[in-house]
């Protein structure tokens, strides 16, 4: 009778953490997401604080993003090692108390610092806190557990720019990042309590991969951020350790038994194609939230609300185009879909280089949310054309190589967004005055470009790439 009362509360603990774990996770996910589209706003207010131009403030932005790039792919490893339950729980206090010390900045180096120490908080949560919701959740109940993964990254860029011109202008740029403590700790408060995961047998960690990978994506980020400061002999040399720590990190990887980065996925081609030509879509695509807000409020001198308002429209097209995005892949096929909504993507690029003064609200609002709908039809037709050929054994691989250059290429884009902005005012001979209309006019231009780069690639697709995923049958159209 005691067996059975004890199995009876150790299953119902079960079915508990079930149902809780997911919740917690999301939340963690939330706050993340949160803090990487908040401060889009408060890029002036800082910038001011700091003592610097706005633009600079995009090494406070691509640094954090670096650092996930940078630390995603140990994640499994150190999940392995120390347990799930451990890791999770670290990662969330390290979040917890980077954001605290983003808030005390005085100059943008403490706070790119700060963004740093965060960033290796963020990338121990996201793989980390998915892994304890596989382990823990029970399989009927898997999908909708996966599912609530997913809204943190649809409804934090939402809020996040609104959130953040509220927080300025009534309280504080400050204050954005103080607001994480709470939350932290109510994280990890659950987290101790809810989760579990006991250490496995980890396998051997590749330090010099891990190494070498850090030393090339850090040079390369630090050359971009050196060129739109005008210090060409710097970047050079920057660029030089960057690409070569690079190469030899592409070589260990691809000799290694044990690498920390399995390069291997990319001889299926539609993952080689959403590696490559979705590397330059995301790139452009990452570089809207940064400028949008610069436009708004230093091109067009709309206060921080009002800026993050107008981004609610760029947001909404994400979500509004979700529900019709499997009939449309299935009507059309990925090719046909990647390449058309490319073009698309690019014209909506086009359309926010002729924005100036006196341009209605309406007429913002409505180029913003079509430029929503293609960003969100082109992520997810990547997304998802990524891992249709990818055999489950190998599935684990090619999410981790997915996950670090996803967010490579996110910061490789706020990075290009801050270096164009520089380099124009250089060639008009504007340095150092405060950004124009003319100024991004010529940078949206220049994104519009790369984005038409992933085209190229899409183009060698065949008609019918992906059509075991899709439901697309090529010539039934």
């Amino acid at each position: 009778m005691l067996k059975d009362t004890q199995w009876t509360r150790g299953s119902s603990l079960e079915r508990v953490r079930s149902r809780w774990v997911p919740g917690l996770v999301a939340g963690a996910f939330f706050m993340e997401n949160l803090d990487g589209t908040v401060i889009t706003t408060a890029i002036p207010d800082m910038a001011r604080s700091f003592g610097t131009v706005p633009a600079d403030l995009s090494v406070g932005i691509s640094a954090y993003l670096l650092t996930l790039a940078v630390f995603i792919p140990i994640s499994g490893w150190m999940a392995d090692r120390f347990g799930v339950r451990r890791v999770f729980a670290s990662a969330v206090a390290v979040f917890t108390a980077a954001s605290v010390l983003c808030g005390l900045s005085h100059s943008l180096g403490q706070f790119t610092s700060a963004r740093v120490l965060q960033g290796v908080g963020g990338a121990m949560m996201v793989p980390v806190g998915r892994l304890a919701v596989l382990r823990t959740a029970e399989k009927s109940a898997l999908v909708h557990a996966v599912a609530m993964l997913v809204w943190p990254g649809l409804v934090a860029p939402i809020l996040g720019p609104l959130v953040g011109g509220l927080i300025t202008t009534y309280w504080g740029w400050r204050w954005i990042f103080f607001l994480n403590v709470p939350l932290g700790v109510a994280a990890l408060g659950l987290t101790l309590v809810l989760m579990r995961g006991e250490p496995d047998a980890p396998r051997r960690f590749d330090l010099l991969g891990f190494v070498l990978a850090g030393l090339g994506c850090s040079g390369l980020m630090y050359a971009m951020e050196l060129v739109g400061r005008s210090s060409v002999e710097r970047a050079l040399v920057s660029f030089f350790v960057g690409a070569t720590a690079m190469g030899a990190a592409i070589v260990h990887f691809l000799r290694s038994p044990h690498p920390l980065v399995d390069l291997s996925t990319l001889r299926f081609h539609t993952f080689a194609v959403s590696q490559r030509g979705g590397s330059f879509s995301a790139i452009a695509v990452y570089s809207a939230p940064f400028l949008l807000p610069l436009l708004f409020q230093v091109g067009l001198g709309m206060s921080p609300v009002a800026s993050g308002s107008l981004l609610l429209f760029l947001f909404g097209g994400n979500l509004t185009m979700k529900p019709a995005t499997t009939w449309i892949l299935r009507r059309l096929g990925f090719r046909r879909v990647l390449l058309v909504n490319g073009l698309l993507l690019m014209g909506g690029f086009i359309a926010c280089s002729f924005l100036r003064l006196g341009t209605p609200p309406m007429v913002i609002a409505l180029v913003l949310f079509a430029c929503g709908l293609c960003r969100s039809m082109q992520f997810t037709a990547f997304n998802t054309i990524a891992f249709a050929d990818v055999p489950p054994p190998e599935m684990s691989a090619a999410s981790t190589l997915f996950s670090a250059l996803g967010k490579m290429t996110a910061g490789v884009g706020v990075a290009l967004g801050a270096m164009a902005l520089h380099a124009i005012q250089s060639v008009r001979g504007t340095r150092g005055d405060p950004l124009s209309v003319t100024d991004f006019r010529f940078v949206f231009l220049l994104m519009a470009l790369v984005a038409g780069i992933a085209l190229t690639d899409v183009w060698h697709l065949p008609h019918d790439a992906g059509a075991e995923v899709s439901g697309h049958r090529p010539g039934s159209d």
